[in-house]
């Protein structure tokens, strides 16, 4: 009998290490099918992300997979801005810089590099309505997980002038390929369907059969459920994000980036019941793609392994100047290892427990974005569990993503 290969629907905030899931997951095809991709905000603004998806799709010739506009703000807030860290770590434009998705391919409304915003000098009472051109002055906006006006909160260099808000969009039409006639190109559109609902209703289809791989914030997931409870007891959902055992990597060391922008919406999914695997900096750390992987990549002489190549030249430089002592054997693969453990997970060692995200900053109420045990779950043994990654064959996952990256480059 043969076996069908998993189906995968990415959620994802295209960046660096999302761009190294996305080429992993299309190297690996008899092994999975990706059956479609919200792009959602995080390490840049939705627009932006929908933009570098539909450009690396194209790249690896498939634009047959379709490309649905996610979530644009965290559920907390009516708006959001991407923030300096993510683009130390991403590039301002997500992708280290290297301008695939081209200048003109940005979606109306995403950032562009060269607006007067500079990450320096946005924090505070900089963040006035004015420099940020919102139409409505008591509206909540988001600068990277924190609230505008926060001690932390640093917009990126280049980010929008125009505040970004959610917007209404169609229905997907069954999931048809969205690559246009012209070439096999797709055109990046604002009018892309509703990645929500496309969500919902492969979860219903397909049930656990289907993988959900979030490697942003869990908006998407946390929106999906809101909208089908329902779909809860059918999800499986591998995410990147969180960390039990080890410092966060935000400016309190404490919260992860993806928890962060979204503390409320990963604490719902973390009770509503779905089968969730956490694949967070207890093992992502573990995992290290040295120079040696990217000048390999690069020898092909393609442009698609110049381009991984360049991804990884970016992030690996970038993680060195920000930890010299953690990051000494390159850069950690944060969603490239959430995207293998999809397909494989006896890559990774579980321990179950009831979790939840800290919602407040304060006494008894922990710090926000905090991804830990939750104590109610010692007594009522009734309530969710989450798998969470403590363990990782660091080994035998950087053998074969190397391995395949090589040869989806050629």
């Amino acid at each position: 009998m043969v076996q069908c290969p998993d189906r995968i629907i990415a959620s994802i905030d295209t960046g660096v290490d999302d761009a190294l899931a996305l080429a992993y997951l299309l190297g690996s095809t008899d092994e999975c099918e990706l059956g479609g991709v919200i792009a959602s905000y995080g390490n840049v603004d939705a627009n932006t992300a929908y933009a570098n998806t539909c450009a690396v799709l194209d790249l690896f010739g498939r634009a047959d997979i379709p490309v649905f506009l996610g979530s644009e703000h965290p559920s907390w807030a009516d708006a959001f801005i991407p923030d300096a860290g993510c683009a130390q770590f991403h590039g301002d434009d997500g992708l280290g810089n290297t301008r695939l998705a081209g200048s003109g391919a940005l979606a109306d409304g995403a950032c562009v590099p060269g607006d007067d915003m500079s990450g320096d000098d946005m924090s505070g009472d900089d963040m006035s309505g004015d420099d940020m051109s919102v139409d409505v002055p008591d509206e909540v906006v988001s600068v990277g997980g924190y609230l505008a006006g926060d001690v932390h909160a640093h917009p990126a260099l280049g980010a929008c002038s125009r505040v970004n808000r959610s917007r209404s969009v169609g229905h997907p039409q069954s999931a048809m390929p969205t690559a246009l006639a012209s070439g096999g190109k797709r055109r990046c559109s604002v009018d892309a369907a509703d990645g929500i609902e496309y969500l919902i209703e492969q979860v219903r289809e397909f049930g656990r059969d289907v993988t959900v791989l979030a490697t942003g914030p869990l908006t998407d997931v946390d929106a999906a459920i809101t909208r089908a409870p329902d779909i809860a007891s059918k999800l499986r959902l591998v995410m990147m994000g969180g960390t039990l055992t080890q410092p966060g990597n935000c400016w309190d060391a404490v919260a992860e980036t993806n928890i962060i922008q979204d503390p409320e919406a990963a604490n719902r999914v973390f009770h509503s019941g779905a089968d969730i695997t956490m694949v967070g900096l207890d093992v992502t750390h573990q995992c290290l793609l040295p120079q040696s992987a990217a000048d390999r990549w690069r020898a092909t002489g393609t442009k698609r392994g110049r381009f991984l190549a360049d991804l990884a030249d970016f992030s690996i430089k970038a993680n060195l100047e920000a930890d010299p002592a953690l990051f000494s054997g390159g850069m950690p693969l944060h969603d490239p290892l959430a995207a293998a453990v999809a397909l494989d997970s006896s890559l990774v060692d579980c321990f179950d427990l009831a979790l939840r995200a800290e919602t407040n900053t304060g006494d008894f109420n922990g710090v926000r974005g905090r991804t830990t045990g939750d104590p109610v779950g010692l007594v009522n043994h009734s309530m969710p569990h989450v798998h969470v990654a403590l363990g990782v064959d660091s080994g035998r996952f950087l053998d074969e993503f190397v391995e395949r990256m090589a040869e989806v480059c050629r």
